[in-house]
């Protein structure tokens, strides 16, 4: 279990991290978001003693990260693929981490196939590409066998088979009761893995919910109608709370009735429907919603250059 308690971090004049608190807990993935710059990393490294807090606590497994004799064994972490000596093969990288953290060198080949490198093991690091030292960095992490697994931008480089692979990994080491934290700015990829968000925006909290609260604090289920007679639907529906807009010729997005209700207005009215259906708001629609004053960055759209 991660527990972080009123965690703040200052960088001269600039508060990276605001008073902080939550808690990460073992047997599901835990995703956390926030724009960039929100204070995601900084919060990792804290957490895993890389960095020291101005003020507040992060502890591991019930004491800080530096203090456990046997740290790797309590977490494992990917923040960084490219720390690694690049004129090292895959095999001696893990090979001389399990040597200074007392893993069973049987190990290191355990976590050579569980990530897919056989094939490149004994090759130099430096020749890598992007999805291979992400590979790699995720056997770094999973090498002491940890309880808790510290993830930031897992899929960064991994092709289609590799984004399925360690969204199935996430899911199987929670399975297996670990405590998983995530990191990822691609959000339909951590609606398919994460069941809790950690949700902050210029080093605050914003959400520390399920994923379902999170989508339902954001926005309402909509229903997409299409039918020949639109105009007519559109007048029988409407109400005080209820809200239709044409997103097409033939079609209304209706937002405060549910399906089943528009679908017996119009069978009343004898009006064909061709189609009927609850349009859930997507995790990147809740996550836009709810950090748009939190974003540092904001890019403008000009007029194409020459």
């Amino acid at each position: 279990m991660i527990e972080v308690q009123e965690l703040t971090k200052r960088y001269g004049d600039k508060t990276a991290v605001d008073g902080l608190t939550f808690t990460v807990k073992p047997g599901i993935v835990t995703g956390f978001l926030g724009p960039n710059g929100a204070g995601k990393s900084t919060t990792m490294r804290m957490i895993l003693g890389l960095d020291r807090p101005t003020s507040g606590t992060a502890t591991v497994n019930g004491r800080p990260f530096a203090d456990h004799p046997d740290p790797l064994y309590q977490a494992g972490a990917l923040l960084d693929a490219k720390a690694v000596h690049t004129g090292r093969s895959a095999y001696h990288h893990l090979l001389a981490l399990a040597a200074t953290t007392g893993v069973p060198s049987a190990r290191v080949n355990e976590v050579i196939d569980l990530v897919g490198l056989r094939q490149v093991a004994r090759k130099r690091v430096g020749g890598f590409s992007l999805g291979m030292g992400q590979r790699l960095g995720i056997a770094s992490a999973l090498l002491a066998d940890p309880q808790i697994v510290i993830l930031d931008e897992p899929t960064n480089g991994l092709d289609p088979e590799g984004v399925l692979w360690i969204r199935n990994l996430m899911r199987d080491l929670a399975a297996r009761g670990r405590t998983v934290f995530v990191s990822s700015h691609l959000m339909s990829e951590m609606a398919l893995t994460a069941e809790h968000l950690i949700v902050i925006g210029k080093g605050r909290l914003i959400a520390d919910v399920s994923m379902n609260e999170f989508i339902d604090q954001a926005a309402r289920d909509s229903v997409r109608v299409r039918s020949p007679h639109t105009s007519q639907l559109r007048s029988l529906v409407s109400g005080p709370d209820v809200t239709t807009l044409s997103a097409e010729p033939g079609v209304l997005e209706i937002t405060g009735r549910p399906a089943a209700e528009i679908g017996e207005i119009a069978a009343r009215a004898g009006i064909t429907l061709h189609e009927l259906t609850t349009v859930r708001p997507s995790l990147e629609e809740a996550f836009m919603e709810l950090t748009k004053d939190t974003v540092e960055y904001h890019a403008t759209l000009t007029g194409a250059t020459r």
